[in-house]
């Protein structure tokens, strides 16, 4: 195979071939024992290093960590304690390099984008001719929108899937680069951090504590970002504290679709116009050890809106999900099914 890919060849309708992979219903594989070169081979640019994004006219900082592309087994092994049922069959996953925060977002960031008029001018972009809502920020929530968590340095909670694409979209147009939501591969890649363990620092949960605030030492509610034991590759509350909005949408058997014998490159399952539901990785504050391991997957539900008592319900705030937050990833290059992606939630998606 060679060591750079430039051509793709259309072999059927739904077959493609890319330098030695098969790409099938939008994902690509690659034959078993070829070198994931799509990956571990991509181009990295000369400043593909940690950096400081700055933003707002407080230049509020938040920094971004390199993660190289490589390969890695998806999901949980059977033997696993405390596994469920969505986290297999683990299957070979492959993904190009990106950047992903080093750690979630917080409400100082957050307020920048739903709070001042410090805003990037709208382009044509953002003008939907199909009369799709074209609000690009949140409407004021009806309670206190930190549940009494607190705010400085404190990680954003209770928002929606669709209020953290759009922030994403907002932060991509404020800097000009590209930010999004992780996919759930690219998630779990950077929480294993190399690891085959069921936690990026080993199997032992009696070590949890130093790496995450979860239910025994959270006292029932967040904390500011970054003041537990980092992971191998540098990231900062990948287990606890919020659990974290992953781009992709939820399907309990999504993993029984993948093979085990060949590298599937880039996989996602791409969000619809339906509020409900999205892949959230990671455990809370709220949680025991066992829902901190790193492939754990939650699936968002009507449940985390139930005590809403708007009509229509608010498609920016939760009212029953203090647990989960986000953090963004930068692409190098991005995939060509989500270039330009955008929610498609609008206020009258169920």
């Amino acid at each position: 195979m060679s060591s750079s890919v430039t051509k793709i060849k259309k072999i059927s309708a739904s077959i493609w071939f890319l330098g030695g992979a098969l790409i099938a219903g939008g994902l690509a594989f690659l034959p078993s024992g070829t070198k994931t070169v799509l990956a571990q081979n991509a181009k990295e640019p000369a400043d593909f290093k940690p950096y400081i994004e700055k933003i707002g006219n407080a230049n509020i900082p938040f920094e971004m960590i390199p993660i190289k592309g490589g390969e890695f087994l998806m999901g949980s092994p059977d033997s696993e304690k405390g596994r469920l049922e969505d986290e297999g069959p683990q299957h070979p996953v492959a993904l190009k390099p990106f950047w992903i925060g080093k750690c979630e977002v917080t409400w100082d960031e957050y307020d920048q984008y739903w709070k001042t008029e410090d805003q990037p001018k709208l382009d044509g972009k953002d003008v939907d001719p199909k009369g799709v809502d074209a609000i690009t920020r949140p409407t004021p929530p009806y309670a206190d929108e930190t549940f009494g968590h607190g705010r400085d340095g404190q990680p954003v909670i209770c928002i929606t899937h669709h209020a953290a694409m759009e922030y994403c979209r907002w932060l991509s147009r404020k800097t000009g680069k590209t930010y999004r939501l992780p996919t759930e591969a690219e998630w779990e890649y950077a929480c294993k951090a190399g690891t085959k363990t069921a936690y990026s620092f080993g199997d032992d949960p009696a070590k949890v504590g130093d790496y995450a605030w979860f239910a025994a030492n959270s006292e029932e509610v967040t904390h500011k970002v970054g003041q537990k034991k980092p992971n191998p590759w540098g990231l900062h509350d990948m287990h606890g504290n919020v659990a974290e909005w992953c781009l992709d949408h939820y399907k309990k058997d999504s993993f029984a679709s993948f093979p085990k014998d060949r590298v599937t490159l880039s996989p996602v399952l791409l969000p619809s116009q339906n509020r409900f539901s999205h892949v959230a990785k990671g455990g809370s504050w709220a949680d025991q050890p066992v829902g901190l391991r790193s492939s754990v997957r939650r699936g968002s539900d009507k449940t985390w809106i139930k005590l809403d008592p708007q009509r229509p319900q608010s498609i920016w705030w939760l009212t029953s999900a203090e647990f989960v937050g986000f953090r963004v990833v930068r692409p190098v290059d991005e995939q060509e099914n989500l270039v330009g992606l955008r929610s498609k939630v609008t206020k009258q998606s169920d």
